[in-house]
């Protein structure tokens, strides 16, 4: 079974056309070992697949960091005497795909996502662990197994959807209200993804309040706190872990957003003026990908790829912050309570 599934990926990675016979072995050998030997299957079924999934998780990562060298190379310079890749990216300002210099900077779409994400956690933290409060220590249990499913269908709409709402309602809206010259804000679009990260925002967090043992938020009661008191004290301290998640969740929702931002931005890769006006909305990491991948091709193909390739380490850094997190509060309660 194993050999067989090796074989099948190797084949999809080669893209030979004989990829269907090894994995048609592999159904047939895993089909026999289910009648026969159906623990043992079992076992080797689990170890299979999470030995395929690490190994096409790190296929997707070094494709990704691959098909973006070219470009890291067009964009080096030369410092005290040694090439350094990229770094003109990072420090130029221009992105101009068409006419010579040929210049890929990814410093206007990094201020596009950041000011985007900034704007998508402030809609999203605050409102989503007060919420997520409110469902686990305020709310009548009728209330809360109404609106935690309701919330959590929410997360379910695709963003496409949110877009649409933002780009027909929103959009006009500010355009008119505060004079612009065409549509899309950023923060109008934070707002957007803010509301698109809610929900997972309140799931998560939800989740994590609840799990905080009854006996300590009864014992702070029986000291004479209010439960304001002891939910600022003792449940959220205690929580902080699961909370911090849903927030960082959030965040990275709010980072990869795609299509509400590809639909509501101009997507034209400039600073706005000053740095700090929110009022317009050039693009983003995701929108620059969406929007120019299927004509891209040669160095702005790799431009595209080398975005991802930023989103990627971003989203990486998030999750071993989440992780670092975790083991703090875990490391300051005692154990893994």
């Amino acid at each position: 079974m194993g050999a067989s599934l090796l074989a099948a990926l190797a084949g999809f990675v080669l893209a030979s056309p004989l990829t269907a016979l090894p994995f048609a072995l592999f159904l047939l050998s895993a089909g026999y070992g289910w009648v026969e030997h159906q623990e043992l299957t079992a076992k080797a079924l689990a170890f299979t697949t999470t030995v395929s999934t690490v190994l096409i998780l790190l296929l997707i990562t070094v494709y990704i960091f691959v098909e973006a060298i070219p470009v890291f190379r067009y964009e080096s310079v030369v410092v005290a005497g040694v090439e350094v890749p990229a770094v003109r990216m990072f420090v130029e300002t221009r992105w101009e795909a068409v006419s010579s210099p040929i210049r890929y900077s990814m410093v206007p779409l990094i201020h596009g996502t950041l000011l985007v994400t900034l704007i998508a956690t402030a809609v999203a933290g605050p409102l989503g662990v007060a919420a997520a409060l409110f469902l686990s220590e305020i709310a009548p249990s009728a209330v809360r197994e109404v609106v935690k499913p309701g919330v959590e269908i929410l997360a379910g709409i695709p963003s496409i959807v949110y877009g649409f709402i933002g780009f027909t309602v929103l959009s006009p809206w500010a355009s008119e209200q505060f004079r612009l010259v065409g549509q899309g804000t950023y923060l109008f679009v934070g707002v957007m993804v803010g509301l698109m990260a809610l929900p997972t925002v309140v799931s998560v967090a939800e989740d994590a309040l609840s799990s905080v043992p009854e006996s300590m938020k009864s014992g702070s009661l029986a000291m004479g706190t209010t439960d304001w008191q002891t939910m600022t004290s003792i449940t959220l301290p205690a929580a902080f872990s699961g909370v911090s998640a849903a927030v960082l969740l959030g965040v990275g929702r709010a980072i990869g957003e795609t299509m509400a931002a590809t639909v509501m931005l101009r997507n034209v890769p400039r600073l706005t003026e000053p740095l700090y006006n929110v009022f317009y909305g050039q693009g983003t990491l995701t929108s620059l990908i969406a929007s120019n991948y299927g004509e891209a091709d040669g160095l702005q193909l790799s431009a595209l790829f080398a975005a991802g390739v930023i989103l990627f380490i971003t989203v990486l850094v998030l999750s071993i912050g989440s992780q670092y997190v975790e083991w703090r509060m875990r490391s300051k309660l005692g154990g893994d309570t």
